[in-house]
Formats: structure tokens, sequence, C-alpha cells
């Protein structure tokens, strides 16, 4: 398998463990082989190779890292992080799956055995899924005792523990205090808890082109799902013990936000598809310095830094929206998913008396009375329906750990999706940050704009999806929009 040296030597350099698999790195004055995001000094370009397997590297003489360990990396060497087996459990342990439905739940989720599971997260991690599970669920208890008022109980509860002794012994376990005694060491102000509503900070590396952000919000913003106001967003989320409703401001630095829950065990799910909804976990300095190397962009990378890959916080919404607004504008894809939304979307209550008023529709909903509401070709309106069957039945599966290349050729296979559907989706469903959409309309009139072939693009890898976003920009900012 022949590996591109500068692809690689970027993604090692930032250390991005979204490549963990996908290639491994040899250190010729180490005689040592890391992953990519080992967290070791960065090697200089001219001591390493890169190599497509394990395997390679011991066969040319080097020995396995003891911190990263790579001999214990599962899968094969065209796996990136989407597909990489103990990177894919641990966003769904994030996700709650296994408080909500055990250590089965998360192994069938995966498609391996619960014996093959633990043996691969013990020897790539260190910790079997049980133990991982616990250590999330003491993380996010941490977290709630510094930041909030929220009393112990429900903070127990919310963290995802079944009892408040089971959470007791947890917190002194992991941290050799109790619950108390980490309250009282908090040096944070307290944020407001009251009536299942929390308000956090969430950090994010700088910089971050807020623009951008603020702008894909409120551009796709559907009403009742919804709204943009004085540079906040709020939406409503549909979650494993029920809904909720968050409200996002972008600040210097973090992301003040407001989550309304109706069970509070919901909180760490929520957490993570916010985060991954704008991207927060990425390294934007890593990827400026890469695309800046290109001349044509360097001038929009220097003018919107740390721009981001907008992800989203259901697959099943993602998708069907996605179809919905295929070759129509913005506005019209808001109007005709409004109608489905009032129509099928089942009814909330927005606590802050606001215009939050339904959830997106479930995919067995639209599959039985899509056909009622959806107007548009007839083919397009069958092809949405006949998608959200397949979702509803369990034949197309809609969630992070899928592996890339899985998802793309499971969505290319139901009726109605094509090659750009499938990528948009693969892109922002599992955060893929190397999927250039150079199919897209838009993109491509960017690149028109800046000269640039989009024929050979492997200069820009591993990525590419941040160049779609760059490219978009481009061609919006060039309308006046």
């Amino acid at each position: 398998m022949e590996l591109d040296f500068e692809r690689c030597y970027r993604a090692v350099s930032a250390r991005d463990t979204r490549f963990d698999g996908q290639f491994f790195t040899a250190v010729r004055t180490t005689g040592i082989y890391c992953r990519p995001s080992c967290p070791a000094v960065t090697p200089k370009a001219k001591n390493v190779q890169f190599v497509a397997t394990a395997a390679a590297a011991q066969q040319a003489g080097f020995r396995a890292c003891r911190r990263c360990q790579p001999d214990a990396t599962p899968g094969s060497p065209q796996w990136n992080i989407n597909s990489d087996l103990a990177s894919r459990a641990m966003r769904l342990i994030s996700d709650g799956v296994v408080e909500r439905g055990g250590v089965d739940s998360l192994a069938n989720s995966l498609g391996y055995s619960t014996r093959q599971l633990t043996r691969v997260l013990s020897a790539e991690i260190g910790a079997g899924p049980l133990a991982l599970a616990r250590a999330h669920r003491a993380h996010t208890a941490r977290t709630l005792i510094q930041t909030t008022t929220m009393s112990m109980t429900d903070i127990a509860y919310a963290a995802g523990f079944s009892s408040v002794r089971q959470f007791n012994d947890t917190v002194r376990d992991v941290f050799a205090v109790n619950p108390t005694t980490l309250r009282a060491e908090a040096t944070r102000t307290k944020t407001l808890s009251s009536n299942g509503t929390v308000t956090l900070r969430l950090p994010y590396r700088q910089p971050l082109d807020r623009t951008w952000l603020e702008w894909f919000l409120r551009g796709h913003a559907v009403p009742g799902v919804e709204s943009f106001d004085d540079r906040t967003y709020r939406r409503s989320l549909r979650l494993p013990h029920g809904h909720g409703i968050v409200g996002l401001r972008i600040e210097d630095g973090y992301v003040d936000t407001t989550l309304s829950l109706h069970d509070m065990r919901d909180l760490a799910p929520a957490v993570a598809r916010v985060r991954r909804l704008l991207d927060l976990d990425a390294d934007p300095e890593a990827v400026d310095t890469a695309l800046s190397a290109d001349p044509a962009l360097a001038p929009n990378v220097a003018a919107h830094p740390g721009i981001r890959v907008v992800g989203n916080v259901d697959g099943t919404e993602l998708l069907l929206r996605t179809m919905i607004g295929q070759q129509i504008s913005l506005g019209a894809a808001a109007t005709h998913t409004a109608r489905l939304v009032e129509a099928l979307g089942n009814r909330i209550e927005d606590p802050t008396g606001g215009t939050i008023t339904r959830l997106f529709p479930d995919a067995s909903a639209v599959a039985e009375h899509g056909h009622e509401v959806l107007t548009g070709p007839k083919a397009r309106v069958g092809a949405i329906i006949g998608v959200a069957d397949a979702i509803a039945s369990g034949k197309i599966e809609l969630h992070v750990a899928r592996s890339a290349e899985d998802l793309e050729r499971d969505l290319l296979a139901l009726k109605g999706i094509g090659p750009w559907t499938a990528r948009y989706v693969v892109m922002r469903l599992l955060a893929d940050p190397d999927v250039l959409l150079d199919t897209d309309l838009v993109v491509r009139q960017g690149a028109e704009a800046l000269g640039i072939p989009l024929t050979d693009t492997s200069r820009w890898a591993p990525w590419r999806s941040y160049v779609s976003m760059h490219l978009w920009n481009i061609a919006l900012e060039r309308r006046g929009l």
C-alpha cells in the first residue's frame, strides 16, 4: 500500500487520533514504530518512514512503542478513526450505550462478540468496556460536582450511575475523596442548575471561525426544531431517555451551553453531540498550517482561521434533511422540512417560552405518513420514504461508530442516494476530516474562483473536509451571503 508522506506527516504532527490504524510511523533513529497520535515528541521528517501495517514495521526491524502500543491497534491498514474498533467503541461509550444496554449492546453495535471487544479494548486502551464506562461516568460526575449546584443525588443519576451508593463508591475509588470534598475543593463559579436545566462552558482549541459556524447554523435552521437569534442557536434534541433543548452561544475560548433535559441521565450524551455538532475537538492549528502551504488557499485560511466542519446531533435527521434539500435552495429546504416537522414531529414544551416546539420526526413516522406531507417530484418523495423505512426497519444503521467505508456502501445501496449525498453524510455523521465534496456545485464554484483544479487533491490530505468548507465559504462570500 503506497502512503503519501506529506499527508502522513501532517497527521503525525497534529497527533490526531482520527488516523490511528490507517498507518504507522517508524522512526529510524530510535528503531521504534508508533501510532499517528503517539504523545511522544514528533520526530523530524528526515528520520521517519511510514508503513501500512504493524507487521510491516516489525518486518523492517522496528519495535512497538510502549507508550502508544501500536501493535494492539485492530483492523486493516485502510482503517481510519471511524473504523478503528477502540475509537468507535469510545464514541458509543460516551453516548451512554453501556449504561442503557450493557456491554452486549455495545458489542452488537460494533459487530463484535463481547469477549472479542473486551480483549481488544483491554489490549488497546488497558481497560475493558465496563471499566471505560465507569471512568466516563466518573468524569461526568466530577464535572457536575465542581461546576454546578446540582444535588449529589441528581448528579449520580445524571452521570449514569444506577444508585447513589455506586456513585459515592466510584468517586472515592477514582478520585480518592468523597463527592462533597470534591465540591468543597472546587474553585470555579457554579453554574445554574434547576428544573432539569444546566449551563456549561464547553471549551475548544483556538482559533475558531465563529462567522462560518454561525452562518451555517442560521442558514440551515428549520422553524420548530431550531432557531438562531442574537448569536444564540437553539434546537431540540432526541436523546436516549427523552428529549432536550440546547442553547449555544460561541464565545472566546468556549461555547456557552444551556441544556434543558427531560431526563438528566442524558446530560453526557447531549454534551458529546454538541461537541460533534460544532467540531469542538478539532486541532485548527494543524489544519490551518497544512492548508496554508497551498498558495491558492492561504489567503482564505488566513482570513478564516479555525474553520470547522459542522457535524450533527442525529443521524436520521441528517440523512433525511439532506435528501429533502437536494437540488433546492436553503430557504426551500427549510420550508419543506418545517412542514414535515409540524405535521409529524413530537410536540415538546420550550421551558423558556421560545419557538422550539417540536422534535424532528422519527424514521417510522416519516415512513408511514411522509407521503401525506412531502411534496415535490414523485421519485424524490418515494426515495425519502424508502430511506426512512430502511432506517426504521434496521436495514441501515446511522451512528457514530460506523466505518466510513461501510456506511458509504450502505447509503449508496439505497434508492435515491448518490455519491454526493453519501459522502456528505459520511463527513458530517462520522466527523471524517478527509472528505472532499468535489462534485458539489458550490464547492466547484469556490475552486473555480481560485483557479484550483479538483483533480489531484492529495496535497490537502488528510484535511480535505476542511478544504470543502473553505471552498464553500469562498463561493458564498462572492455571492454576498
